[in-house]
C-alpha cells in the first residue's frame, strides 16, 4: 500500500498542503517533517477555477470571512512544483500523496505516479468524484468531516461498486480550529465498529497534539495532522498546524504508546521476575520452631520475600510438622514440612 504502512504501527501523516507556495518552503517543511519521524507528507491539489465558484466564502475562525476562490487561487500549485516536491520527499524516505479536488487533479496526480489518493471531507459525499478516484485502483484515505454515518456508508459503497476496497476512513471535524468539545473521538470507534474490515484513523484540526495521542490509544491506525515550520507564518492553516517541536513530541509519544501497549496478555513482565520473588510474601516462622513440632496459627506469619509457600496455603499447613529446626523468620517451603 504505502512503503511505510506497517501492521500494528500507527501511520503518521504531516499535512503540508496549503502551508507553502514555493519549492524552498516545501523543502523546509519536508526536512522538518522527516526529522520529526513522520511516515508521509501530504499535499493539496486543486485549481481555484475547478474548485470554487466566485460566490463561495469561508467563514471560519482561522480565515475570517474571505472569498474561497481568492484564497485557493493564492495557494494553488502547478504540476511542476508537485513533481519537485514529490521527488524531494522520496529522497527523504517519506511516502507522499495528495488530496485532489477535481477529476483533472486526479489525472495530474496519476501522471505523477502517486501511490494513493486522500479525499478531503469536502468531497466525502461527492459520489461521482469518489467513483472516479476509486476507478484508478489506488488506496484511498477518506476524511469524513461533516458526515453522518449513513453518508459514510453510502460513500464507501460507491467506491466498493468501482471494485476498490482499499479504503481507510478518517474521523474528522471540519472546523478550523476544532475545539475539544467538538472532537468526538468516539465517532471514530463507531466507524471502526461499522466497518470492521477497514482501517480507521483520525484527521486533526485541533490546536494541540492531545487529541491525536488519544485517538491512537482508542485504536487509530492513521493520524493526519497539519504541519508547519512556523505557526505565525502567512496562511490560514499555520495556526492549527503542529510545529516541529510539537510534531516530534507527538511522534515520540505515539511510538512510546505502541511499545507500552504490549501484547494484551495479563502475565508478569520480564522485568517482574526478580521482584515476584523479592516483593511478594510467603509463610515464615513467627518464632523458633523445633524439628518435629506441629505448626499452630501463632507459629507462622506472612512476610516478604515471596519464594516460599504462598499465603493462600496458610490454613493448609496448620497442624503440619516441620522436618528440621526453623529459626524465627525462616521462609517455609514444602520440603521443610512433613
Amino acid at each position: 500500500m504505502f512503503k511505510r504502512y506497517i501492521k500494528d504501527r500507527c501511520y503518521i501523516i504531516a499535512e503540508i498542503g496549503g502551508n507553502f507556495t514555493t519549492f524552498e518552503q516545501a523543502k523546509r517543511l519536508i526536512d522538518e517533517a522527516a526529522a520529526c519521524g513522520v511516515d508521509a507528507v501530504k499535499l493539496q491539489t486543486y485549481q481555484a477555477e475547478t474548485l470554487s465558484s466566485p460566490e463561495a466564502i469561508f467563514d471560519m475562525e482561522n480565515t475570517g470571512v474571505v472569498s474561497q476562490y481568492e484564497l485557493f487561487k493564492k495557494y494553488e500549485i502547478n504540476e511542476a512544483l508537485h513533481r519537485a516536491v514529490f521527488e524531494y520527499a522520496d529522497t527523504k524516505g517519506l511516502d507522499w500523496f495528495s488530496s485532489p479536488s477535481h477529476q483533472n487533479d486526479v489525472d495530474m496526480l496519476e501522471r505523477c505516479d502517486v501511490g494513493a489518493h486522500k479525499i478531503g471531507s469536502d468531497d466525502a459525499v461527492n459520489l461521482p468524484f469518489l467513483r472516479y478516484v476509486a476507478s484508478k485502483g489506488k488506496p484511498i484515505i477518506l476524511s469524513t468531516g461533516m458526515c453522518t454515518l449513513d453518508e459514510v456508508v453510502e460513500s464507501v459503497n460507491a467506491m466498493y461498486a468501482e471494485g476498490n476496497e482499499k479504503i481507510i476512513l478518517l474521523h474528522a471535524i471540519t472546523s478550523y480550529p476544532t475545539h475539544p468539545e467538538n472532537v468526538n473521538l468516539r465517532a471514530m470507534q463507531t466507524l471502526a465498529n461499522t466497518f470492521p474490515q477497514l482501517d480507521i484513523g483520525y484527521s486533526d484540526h485541533t490546536l494541540s497534539p492531545v487529541a491525536c495521542l488519544c485517538a491512537v490509544a482508542m485504536g487509530a491506525r492513521v493520524i493526519e495532522r497539519h504541519f508547519t515550520y512556523d505557526k505565525q507564518a502567512d496562511g490560514p492553516d499555520h495556526m492549527l498546524s503542529a510545529d516541529p517541536s510539537e510534531m516530534k513530541w507527538l511522534v515520540e509519544a505515539i511510538r512510546s504508546y505502541e511499545i507500552m501497549r504490549g501484547s494484551g496478555i495479563k502475565r508478569p513482565a520480564n522485568s517482574e521476575q526478580k521482584t515476584r520473588k523479592n516483593n511478594r510474601k510467603s509463610i515464615v516462622a513467627a518464632r523458633d520452631i523445633c524439628a518435629g513440632e506441629r505448626i499452630s496459627e501463632v507459629d507462622i506469619a506472612i512476610k516478604r520475600p515471596g519464594y516460599g509457600i504462598a499465603p493462600k496455603y496458610f490454613s493448609q499447613i496448620i497442624g503440619r510438622s516441620v522436618a528440621q529446626d526453623m529459626p524465627a523468620g525462616s521462609v517455609l517451603n514444602w520440603d521443610s514440612l512433613t
